[in-house]
């Protein structure tokens, strides 16, 4: 089969299949996205009052809009209670660790929520597709993967999974969008021109490791991911669900007058001091 016969990495090209949805009115968009960034703050307050672990894996193809639904889901919470981890390549000490050895540090204790920007997963899809472990490897992940998170679940930790669905069209559109612009060329790698030639094999990949790793109790949740502002908001709308949580944020209060007595205080002179120039 010929790259870009798939209009979808999940799906065969099916013209009675429904169309891609037009974009959201931008207004609507960062209306809904507000209201929604105010509830994670909520459920941030919730999870760190009522010690919950919590684990949130993206995964998905490159472009498909992982790290722009983990930037709005963080950016309103308090990183010392939600953080995101993205490894780099593994050490030559990590390769010969068991493998899901570098993750485990990487886990949140009580009342914090941890965001992989991709995961274990690599094993099964990137490192698989790209020749960087041996089938045996892969075999023993898909033994080793659904009893590593059943460990998770069973400790006490939220582990919620999604994958990020993009079609070939839009990923080359979204590639090139990053080629051309200083500000995200340094997302574009060898590495995705690489991977865009083996769309098949991606595809293939993912298919299989669904097999083994969509469990009931463990399910992957999948995104739609072409147009980016639904993506987002229907992950976090989604991630919202799954979490019972109620609000326990102080009520907003008026200031009070300071209370501490002047002890006589001079401020020093500005011209003593090294200030950044006033460019602006």
């Amino acid at each position: 089969m010929a790259h870009g016969s798939e209009s979808r990495d999940d799906k065969q090209v099916d013209k009675t299949a429904p169309q891609r949805p037009p974009k959201l009115d931008k207004a609507l968009y960062e209306r809904e996205l507000k209201m929604l960034q105010i509830e994670l703050v909520k459920l941030q307050e919730w999870v760190r009052q009522e010690g919950l672990r919590v684990v949130v894996v993206f995964e998905g193809r490159d472009a498909a809009g992982k790290g722009g639904s983990i930037k709005r889901i963080t950016e309103a919470l308090n990183p010392r209670v939600c953080r995101v981890v993205a490894l780099p390549t593994p050490t030559e000490r990590e390769t010969t660790q068991w493998y899901f050895q570098r993750y485990i540090p990487h886990l949140p204790a009580a009342g914090e929520i941890v965001l992989f920007d991709r995961s274990w997963y690599n094993r099964a899809v990137v490192e698989r597709v790209m020749g960087w472990c041996t089938e045996e490897e892969v075999e023993e992940f898909f033994r080793d993967c659904p009893e590593f998170e059943r460990m998770l679940m069973r400790s006490g930790t939220i582990l919620i999974k999604y994958w990020f669905s993009v079609s070939d069209e839009e990923q080359d559109r979204r590639f090139q969008d990053r080629i051309d612009n200083p500000l995200k060329r340094w997302k574009f790698s060898t590495t995705d021109l690489d991977g865009r030639d083996r769309w098949e094999e991606f595809s293939r990949a993912k298919d299989e490791m669904f097999r083994y790793t969509d469990t009931k109790d463990s399910p992957w949740w999948v995104v739609e991911g072409d147009v980016k502002k639904r993506a987002r908001l229907n992950c976090i709308s989604h991630l919202l669900s799954c979490i019972p949580y109620e609000d326990v944020l102080p009520e907003p209060f008026k200031l009070p007058p300071r209370t501490e007595p002047t002890k006589g205080y001079v401020r020093p002179p500005m011209h003593t001091q090294t200030h950044v120039p006033e460019v602006y």
